[in-house]
């Protein structure tokens, strides 16, 4: 993995501008009020819900001024005539109605008014104070928005006929009901009932208490939704702080780090934060250590191969050099040699070298299929048996009798950690020795021991051996022949499959070393 470096034209306040005003971002924070705006809007929508009631209530106050009409008439029918004037206006005060009496020609016979009672009196919008103008421009918007029906504007008539309800009335019509508007955007119901000898009866009324508990229920509702709006705006807000913050501050240290600064960039872990946030916040955080451990290790493996490539280019620049002085054929020959054995260097060390600069992104997009680890190493031992060990070594497998062993992980990749172990192995050992690989459940884990007969690795040298081109050979092979890479791929390999790897004494104390290698079993085996 490339080491992350800033651009040559970064600037270093580009951090700063990628949250400006100018940066073509949109905040969260409109979203979120917006979002819970559109309850408040519907909480809001019982303002025209209120039409719909007064339209009912209304429709109620009609069919009682029907029905009080008609039980006033029947009255009146049932009256003497000389005690018509006491009722219509005894009738009018417990009503509250205006009661007027029309004979068969429109004409008016009695007025509740012209008997003393004064109860229907409408309002003169132009003496009302700021608050009922109000009240009447708020009743008029809504009525436009919800298209409400306009009833029609209240005048008196003189004469009789000209009122719909006492017109219908007296061509035969029981009881006729009419709702108007009087000047100030109140109600008027006028209702009218047949008396016998073809005369009618008509009463008014100004419901005007309807239009106030409209516009009461229309206060209260108010200070329902601006109390919603307040609360709900200062929890969105509240919200919006919770959530944009945090955020905003990882997304600048996430720039930051992409500007080629992960080195100095601390990324907040908001460790106070147990919600998905805090969860971000950790990840990213331990992603950026993660990232700056893989530079850390990019650059120190640059160096490292540096390091190894330039002496094996050293002895072949001196062996050319010499090439051109020596004349004796011997030595010439022996310089051949030399620069053969640097060229096949080169060559495994550069081998070597791209196989581990790989494993890293190979292994992540590796796919993990259940992997027989004792057969495969069965396999293996078999294998090298046929084809025939040095100096007389030998090989024993020890393995558990009964079911399979399956490791999740990448066949290939595990064939390779167990070859470079018994190759190991092999070369430490002496003559006639008995290399042993067993292969044993620990658990949930699958254990698979190397073990030789070879000098052993020190107790202080048992993690360094794990290093890249950390290379300690037995003195018989010649110098080059491995580019110690070896452990530290069989390590990378392990560590990607979850698992991990050891160097120990021999159990039985005898001289040797033992490599352990432990996997992760796949779900579903069950531990012994």
């Amino acid at each position: 993995m490339a080491p992350v470096t800033a651009s040559p034209r970064s600037d270093p306040d580009q951090t700063a501008r990628w949250s400006g005003p100018r940066s073509g971002r949109v905040s969260l924070t409109p979203r979120i009020l917006a979002v819970n705006i559109v309850a408040l809007l519907l909480l809001a929508g019982g303002f025209f819900y209120l039409d719909s009631f007064r339209t009912r209530i209304l429709d109620g106050r009609a069919d009682q001024a029907g029905r009080e009409a008609m039980l006033m008439a029947e009255a009146m029918g049932a009256a003497d005539t000389a005690q018509r004037d006491a009722l219509i206006a005894r009738l009018a005060v417990d009503t509250g109605t205006r009661l007027r009496l029309y004979d068969a020609r429109g004409a008016v016979l009695a007025d509740s008014r012209a008997l003393g009672v004064a109860n229907f009196r409408l309002r003169d919008p132009d003496r009302d104070g700021l608050a009922q103008r109000s009240a009447r421009w708020l009743d008029a918007i809504i009525d436009t928005i919800v298209r409400a029906p306009l009833a029609p504007g209240y005048r008196e008539r003189r004469d009789g006929r000209r009122w719909p309800d006492v017109a219908r009335v007296l061509a035969g019509k029981r009881t006729s009901v009419t709702i108007w508007r009087a000047p100030d955007r109140t109600p008027v119901v006028t209702a009218a009932a047949a008396l016998g000898g073809g005369q009618a009866l008509l009463s008014s009324v100004n419901a005007r208490d309807v239009t106030e508990r409209v516009r009461l229920e229309r206060f209260r509702l108010s200070v329902v939704v601006l109390v919603a709006a307040a609360t709900t705006i200062a929890l969105s807000l509240f919200l919006a702080n919770t959530i944009v913050g945090p955020l905003r501050r990882l997304a600048r240290a996430a720039v930051r780090v992409r500007l080629g600064r992960a080195r100095e960039v601390v990324v907040p872990r908001l460790p106070a934060r147990r919600d998905e946030i805090g969860m971000l916040a950790r990840a990213l955080s331990d992603m950026s250590l993660a990232l700056r451990a893989r530079i850390d290790a990019t650059e120190a493996f640059a160096a490292d191969v540096t390091h190894e490539l330039k002496n094996p280019l050293a002895s072949l620049r001196s062996a050319i050099d010499g090439l051109e002085r020596v004349a004796d054929p011997d030595l010439r020959e022996r310089l051949f040699a030399i620069i053969k054995d640097d060229v096949h260097r080169l060559d495994r060390l550069i081998s070597d070298i791209s196989d581990a600069s790989r494993l890293d992104a190979q292994l992540s997009r590796a796919t993990f299929e259940p992997v027989d680890v004792a057969g495969m190493v069965a396999a293996m031992v078999a294998g090298r048996q046929e084809r025939g060990l040095p100096r007389g070594i030998r090989l024993r497998l020890d393995t558990q009798p009964g079911l399979p062993l399956p490791v999740p992980g990448e066949g290939a990749r595990l064939e390779r950690v167990f070859a470079n172990l018994i190759d190991n192995a092999i070369s430490f050992s002496p003559a006639g020795a008995l290399v042993t690989i067993a292969v044993r459940r620990e658990g949930d884990m699958l254990a698979v021991h190397v073990e030789d007969e070879g000098p052993g690795v020190p107790e202080e040298a048992r993690e360094a051996i794990f290093r890249r081109f950390h290379s300690v050979r037995p003195s018989a092979e010649g110098f080059g022949q491995h580019s110690g890479l070896g452990l530290a791929i069989a390590r990378t390999i392990v560590d990607a499959h979850q698992g991990d790897i050891t160097v120990e004494a021999r159990e039985d104390r005898l001289s040797g070393a033992r490599f352990v290698v432990r996997l992760p079993l796949t779900r579903g085996v069950v531990p012994e």
